[in-house]
């Protein structure tokens, strides 16, 4: 490994901010243990608590049809395809009655842009929604569907998602980023929103007071540079707004896609990649782990390259699985790979506020002994005050 890599793994451990030269050079870096070892003692030094997170939700795609084309999707279907759909009402009750059953608080409700949907459509889902189901949260609407709620419907952004926060949403998913430059994004999509769109859908809803989530999605044809492009523009937008709540990346799984002669990244280009995330977003204070696409043991080990948190029991996903990737865990599973890390799990909601009674233990660990058993107490959500916490003294090269 060469001095100047070293010099920068420092640099982030010690909670200096990285510049965006400083994180391309980290993907020349070959030492994929160091890389780890950097991002579990960042990880660290934000997360000292022995609790290691999870949440219980469901992932109901309302409708598979859509008026933009991606080249990496599988999923989507045009209106006259056989198979296209818009799930009946009966159908998500009963989705969500499943969910609450399971111990879930949450639904994460995403769907195609559907050509013809007015907003009052979906207004009045999330009135219907949240008046049969006040306990859940609507975790609902990528920024490609909120834009194209604002262009179909010809309304000031702010006032869609003014409207749409009143009828009951309650938090923004990060879907539709994939990468944040528009070489790429025009490349692979057409009648789909670009950069500056995108995080403009999170910039008036952090502004309305909401949080949401930021994604990832890499292996395909962006650079190198263009990965650390879109960590950039994140990274500013949380320096503008503090709204973003965690950061999840994931591999292209180009199986049955337009783009499916693209070689598949594999987990040491996952791991690295999430590592350097965690290097680089200094401000965004939670990193979800994808096991979901990775599978359950490089799920477990993302514990140890920066993520903090093992993501959703994900008791229904479709959108991965049409491209023919599909890994389930159980709650039960989820838990142990947790404990297996020597962490204790927790069940945390999209605000990252721990909602279970716990007593639990971590493999070879005592139970927690810090005084945050059986509390509801929140884990750091704003960006303000990370860069004071003092540096994980474990951290070797």
């Amino acid at each position: 490994m060469s001095s100047t890599v070293t010099q920068i793994l420092h640099k982030a451990v010690d909670g200096e901010r990285l510049t965006f030269d400083e994180g391309v050079a980290l993907f020349a870096c070959r030492d994929l243990m160091a890389l780890g070892r950097a991002a579990d003692a960042v990880c660290r030094r934000l997360h000292p608590e022995p609790y290691r997170t999870y949440n219980i939700d469901r992932n109901i795609n309302y409708t598979n049809i859509c008026a933009a084309v991606c080249d990496f999707c599988a999923f989507y279907r045009k209106s006259t395809d056989a198979d296209a759909y818009v799930l009946p009402r009966q159908v998500l009750y009963q989705k969500i009655e499943e969910t609450i059953a399971l111990g879930g608080d949450q639904v994460l409700m995403q769907g195609g842009l559907h050509p013809s949907f007015k907003l009052e459509w979906y207004e009045e889902l999330l009135r219907d929604l949240k008046s049969r189901f006040p306990q859940i949260n609507l975790h609902a609407f990528s920024p490609p569907e909120i834009w194209h709620f604002h262009k179909l419907n010809k309304l000031p952004l702010r006032e869609v998602l003014q409207r749409l926060k009143d009828a009951g949403l309650g938090s923004l998913p990060g879907g539709g980023g994939e990468i944040l430059a528009d070489r790429v994004r025009k490349a692979m999509t057409i009648n789909k929103c670009l950069t500056e769109e995108w995080l403009e859908v999170h910039r008036v809803w952090h502004e309305l007071g909401g949080r949401s989530t930021c994604t990832m999605m890499f292996g395909h044809i962006e650079t190198l540079g263009e990965r650390i492009e879109t960590l950039d523009r994140l990274r500013q937008l949380q320096d503008e707004t503090g709204g973003f709540t965690a950061f999840i990346c994931w591999t292209f799984q180009p199986e049955h896609t337009a783009m499916a002669e693209v070689p598949p990244a594999g987990a040491h280009e996952y791991l690295k990649t999430q590592a350097i995330a965690r290097l680089y977003l200094d401000n965004i204070p939670n990193i979800q782990s994808s096991w979901v696409t990775q599978g359950p043991k490089i799920g477990q080990l993302a514990l140890f390259f920066g993520a903090n948190d093992m993501g959703s029991l994900m008791i229904e996903e479709n959108v991965v699985a049409q491209a023919g990737t599909v890994y389930y865990l159980t709650l039960e599973q989820i838990k142990s790979a947790i404990r297996e890390a020597g962490y204790i799990p927790r069940q945390r909601n999209v605000f990252y506020e721990y909602i279970d009674e716990t007593s639990g233990k971590a493999v070879g660990g005592g139970a927690a002994s810090d005084g945050h058993q059986g509390s509801s107490k929140s884990l750091p959500v704003v960006a303000a005050g990370l860069a004071s916490v003092p540096s994980h003294q474990a951290w070797v090269e």
